[in-house]
């Protein structure tokens, strides 16, 4: 399976998610580029749309290794494997994590401006990244969200490994990949058009997302919504 773009993408899996579309329903996505298939499924579903952000923390000798993952409400966890494997502590990694929390809060301050973050508390939260590979910084963002107590955690990506959906299925309540191929290399490499998504286009996608309007849903179901998707969540 191939998607065209993270558009494209993004609309393939809201058709998988017509089960979550209701009142209480917030979709959350990862930057950068899985706020743009997250806006579709936002759309979609007709729910209010904002970003989650985890940090990834690299190993000193290769920053693109992570050892470890910084949840969006700042809580650090270490991959203790990995750890032992290069030689260190929590300790001697206090200068990448204070790096990435600083990451953290420049981007949430751009993306959000001056908009409080949506209440996550009882609400059904939909989770989108463009693709997941290790899942080690997506792990760290469910496991925040639980801590922030959702009625329901939902994990949603169009692609995935399925040894890193066995891994991350105790996270969330439900899990919903359109495709688990193997081999898997990079995320990339299952799109047509895999171009990095900049910061202009989180923000813009973030202002014009919203809220559904006020008064009563169309027969069949809440604004928007698909009243023929799954009969039940996560299928």
């Amino acid at each position: 399976m191939l998607f065209g773009d993270r558009r494209d993408a993004g609309r393939r899996l809201a058709a998988a998610l017509q089960a979550y579309c209701g009142p209480d329903t917030l979709v959350l996505g990862v930057p950068r580029g899985g706020v743009v298939v997250a806006a579709e499924v936002a759309r979609a579903l007709n729910a209010p749309l904002d970003v989650v952000v985890p940090r990834k923390i690299g190993a000193p000798c290769n920053p693109e290794l992570a050892v470890g993952a910084l949840g969006p409400d700042g809580v650090a966890t270490f991959d203790p494997n990995l750890l032992r494997y290069f030689g260190l502590t929590p300790e001697d990694l206090e200068d990448e994590v204070e790096r990435e929390r600083a990451e953290q809060g420049r981007r949430l301050r751009l993306y959000r401006g001056d908009r409080p973050p949506l209440q996550v508390a009882g609400r059904v939260v939909v989770v989108v990244d463009d693709g997941i590979a290790t899942g080690f910084t997506i792990r760290a963002a469910l496991q925040a969200l639980r801590r922030a107590q959702p009625a329901r955690l939902v994990l949603a990506v169009p692609v995935a490994p399925a040894d890193t959906l066995r891994r991350l299925r105790p996270e969330a309540d439900d899990l919903v990949c359109l495709y688990t191929p193997e081999p898997f290399y990079a995320v990339g490499q299952f799109y047509l058009h895999f171009d990095q998504t900049g910061d202009d286009e989180v923000v813009e996608l973030l202002r014009h997302a919203g809220p559904a309007p006020a008064g009563p849903p169309p027969r069949g179901g809440p604004a928007g919504c698909n009243a023929h998707g799954p009969s039940s969540p996560g299928e």
